[in-house]
């Protein structure tokens, strides 16, 4: 299993990922919050509390959220790829033992996912204060509230980058792979959020659950604008034992779906 995690944290130095990574982390992280503190949630439309208060604090870093598909595609193209240039016959054949391979790329793209997770928090929390400081505004959340949120946002990195090693397992083609994580993503889940009476399962599904975990409100207030009766988001623990299944759920899929499959 050594070996198999060394040659994993090798491969993936050797492809784009490990540049592009923490680049799309910085984006996701600092730019992202950073723009907003700028502009001030209290100028949004709908308008938000500014900086100046605790909600107003939680709400631009909560901003982040929207940006977990990108460690999924990580994840997804973590296992896709291997598929799509045929190395994973060279894989088995060094490995035979393919829940071994498939335990080890999991154990790689987890801690892969939390570092992306760290970077993405820290810059967001560069965002936050450096954002604040340029408008001449305090922060209105004190550092631990803020520390706190920060690392909800970073478990939830590492989870959806364990949901797209499952879903590359799962699907294989890598096209089709990042093409289902986009629509659902951003498109079916905030449907689901939307529709009067099926919304009720939204808190249950990845994205009800990481809104839970990192306190992201937006999809249930847009539903409330247009109306519709929104659900009762989970408490932030029971949202983060939500996302703890979704990854186990992920680990069986990464795990058990290619011990039944031909390689090609």
């Amino acid at each position: 299993m050594r070996r198999l995690v060394k040659a994993e944290f090798r491969r993936l130095f050797t492809t784009a990922l490990w540049r592009w990574g923490p680049l799309a982390a910085v984006v996701c992280g600092g730019v992202l919050v950073g723009l907003a503190t700028l502009v001030g949630p209290e100028n949004f439309e709908p308008s938000m509390p500014g900086v100046r208060t605790e909600e107003g604090v939680r709400t631009v870093l909560s901003l982040t959220g929207l940006t977990v598909i990108v460690p999924a595609l990580f994840g997804a193209t973590a296992v896709t790829s291997e598929y799509r240039h045929k190395t994973i016959t060279f894989t088995f054949l060094f490995a035979p033992r393919r829940q071994t391979v498939l335990a080890a790329k999991l154990l790689t793209y987890a801690v892969a996912g939390a570092a992306y997770g760290l970077v993405v928090t820290t810059s967001a929390a560069v965002g936050l204060y450096g954002g604040a400081a340029l408008r001449g505004v305090s922060v209105g959340a004190g550092p631990g509230t803020v520390a706190e949120l920060l690392l909800r946002l970073a478990a939830a990195m590492t989870v959806y980058t364990m949901l797209g090693v499952g879903i590359g397992a799962l699907l294989r083609n890598q096209t089709a792979a990042l093409a289902a994580l986009g629509l659902y993503l951003y498109m079916v889940e905030h449907a689901l959020a939307l529709i009067p009476g099926v919304n009720l399962i939204y808190p249950y599904l990845p994205g009800g659950a990481t809104a839970a975990l990192t306190n992201f409100n937006l999809i249930t207030q847009a539903a409330e604008e247009i109306s519709v009766s929104s659900a009762q988001l989970l408490p932030p623990v029971l949202g983060a034992l939500v996302l703890a299944a979704y990854a186990v759920t992920a680990t069986a899929l990464a795990i058990g779906v290619p011990m039944r499959r031909d390689v090609t």
